[in-house]
């Protein structure tokens, strides 16, 4: 499951962000503010070799010299913040020089999302909010403001949704959550992320009905794609074979959809290796579960031809073969 709280170093950001171009175009040729561009540029270079302290020292040397820099629509403020976020551990927390780290990204991120616009602005807040998550200060209670203001500034993205549904779900307000989930659902019905999330959400809560009952809807919005199938049979191969207190018929059930999940995976990607796996393991369990020699058999006989199926494509895409 894709996680929506970002907590590794971005360097790559920079250039997705078009740093190269923001460190050149302002339109004030003051002394200071040539200064202030110079020492940008030098961030910039620093930042993207991630040299954190250098890139940090680089970033207040340009705001000292003009604080209002704005170079092509990008300010330091984000990408000062970041440095410092880096450069702070969550095992030394409580050494002075480590804590002030955190405290400068936090200071720094906040200004962003002042100053900053469109991407830049989000990803200040998104990385605000990591900031204070489990990893790091573990303050829900200062997120939760953050993200309800992200949510005021686009209700229309779901991601929002996503990250005030796990700050309320590691709170332990997990109605709260649940009702934040089907939330961004109700915003964003066609997208398929939205149910993969509420389906993983029920499943952390050990509810397996609404968790396939979401994975079914994601897997009926992509039609078309293999991996939606792949993914309920997996969820039901599962359940099958770690939940000890199923009944037999509830057993046997759940392999059968499984099995029918993958059929529907093999029919849209007939060397799907993965799924062939799968459905080799869901038909031995269902060997397990009959009586009928003869359906044994036939059961056993089919898993050991998609065995040797995948097998055979495993070693194909091993040696680089069409």
């Amino acid at each position: 499951m894709k996680t929506y709280i970002p907590t590794a170093p971005i360097a790559a950001v920079a250039l997705v962000l078009g740093l190269g171009a923001a460190a050149g175009g302002c339109g004030k040729y003051s002394f200071s503010n040539m200064k202030a561009m110079k020492a940008f540029k030098d961030g910039n270079v620093a930042y993207q070799a991630q040299d954190w302290k250098k890139a940090a020292d680089r970033y207040e040397a340009a705001i000292q010299a003009n604080p209002d820099l704005n170079a092509g629509g990008v300010t330091p403020y984000f990408f000062l913040a970041n440095s410092y976020d880096n450069l702070y551990k969550p095992a030394r927390a409580g050494e002075p020089e480590n804590d002030a780290y955190i405290q400068k990204a936090i200071e720094n991120y906040k200004i962003s999302a002042q100053r900053d616009t469109g991407q830049m602005r989000t990803r200040a807040m998104e990385y605000l909010v990591a900031a204070y998550g489990p990893d790091k200060l573990n303050d829900p209670s200062q997120a939760e403001p953050i993200v309800q203001q992200m949510i005021q500034m686009d209700p229309n993205e779901p991601a929002n949704y996503f990250y005030l549904a796990k700050i309320y779900e590691e709170g332990g307000r997990y109605e709260e959550a649940e009702q934040t989930l089907l939330k961004a659902k109700e915003v964003k019905p066609n997208d398929p992320v939205v149910y993969t999330t509420l389906s993983a959400f029920y499943n952390r809560q050990g509810d397996f009905p609404k968790t396939m009952e979401a994975l079914h809807q994601a897997a009926e919005l992509e039609p078309n794609n293999p991996e939606g199938y792949h993914r309920l049979a997996v969820f039901y191969w599962e359940k099958a074979f770690r939940d000890h207190r199923l009944p037999k018929a509830q057993k046997v059930e759940y392999l059968q959809k499984g099995v029918d999940a993958e059929d529907k995976a093999l029919s849209l990607n007939p060397n799907y290796a993965e799924a062939m796996t799968y459905k080799n393991i869901l038909l031995r369990l269902q060997a397990n579960e009959t009586t009928d020699r003869k359906e044994q058999e036939r059961l056993i006989r089919e898993a050991d031809q998609l065995r040797n199926r995948a097998i055979e494509l495993g070693k194909k895409k091993a040696s680089g073969l069409p």
